[in-house]
């Protein structure tokens, strides 16, 4: 597979460019006060990666301190202003690495040709949530693993629930899509995987506090 991929930035005076930029910046900071409460579940799902891993999403590069260095990593990051920081952390862990400027609804790489994918904190900004889980599993191999962490709805019926809804419309808009209150959890168990593990857990961020953590297995020899 080939190294790193081009990518050309977009111009200065381009307002998606200047808010993809702002974008990579806020969350290269974010990571700093966000990792260290999910870092020792990721340390746990990431410790047995093997091969060719495909992170979705992988935004400034966070995961990158937990990937073990003999896989060959590959990037699906539509924001090139994210790009740097992958480059430099793959370089600093001596990881194999290729990154592709393109959304994982439409990922142009291979069917089965990956040994698992990689989501944190993205399918809850996916513009086509099934499409991308479909994605997912045409790209893995049989037996793949698609292994996520993720920040999700609250409980029907709950006032942190209401909350997610009612902040929702304007959340969407300034944080590149996010949604708050989707039942991502749901969506993953009905992608068609053969087996599907699933941890509810909740951090001290407010509405964005419920996640959920797993591995889902595709079916295959290895499942």
């Amino acid at each position: 597979m080939p190294k790193c991929l081009h990518i050309e930035k977009p111009p200065l005076w381009d307002m998606r460019g200047q808010y993809q930029r702002l974008y990579a910046k806020f969350m290269e900071r974010n990571a700093v006060h966000y990792e260290p409460l999910v870092a020792g579940r990721k340390r746990v799902l990431f410790a047995a990666l093997h091969g060719n891993v495909l992170e979705i999403g992988p935004g400034a590069g966070p995961n990158m301190q937990y990937y073990p260095r003999d896989i060959h990593w590959i990037g699906v990051e539509p924001n090139p202003y994210m790009h740097p920081y992958l480059r430099w952390f793959a370089d600093r862990r001596g990881l194999e690495a290729e990154i592709h400027q393109c959304t994982a609804d439409k990922m142009e790489l291979p069917a089965a040709s990956v040994d698992a994918v990689v989501s944190t904190l993205v399918l809850c900004s996916a513009p086509q949530q099934r499409r991308t889980l479909n994605e997912i599993v045409r790209v893995l191999k049989p037996g793949g693993q698609f292994i996520f962490v993720e920040h999700v709805a609250a409980p029907r019926g709950t006032r942190m629930r209401l909350l997610q809804n009612l902040i929702q419309p304007v959340w969407t808009i300034v944080a590149d899509g996010c949604c708050p209150n989707r039942e991502t959890w749901a969506t993953i168990e009905q992608a068609g995987f053969g087996r599907v593990q699933i941890e509810h857990f909740s951090l001290p961020f407010g509405p964005f506090g419920p996640h959920i953590a797993g591995i889902a297995y595709k079916a295959g020899a290895q499942s």
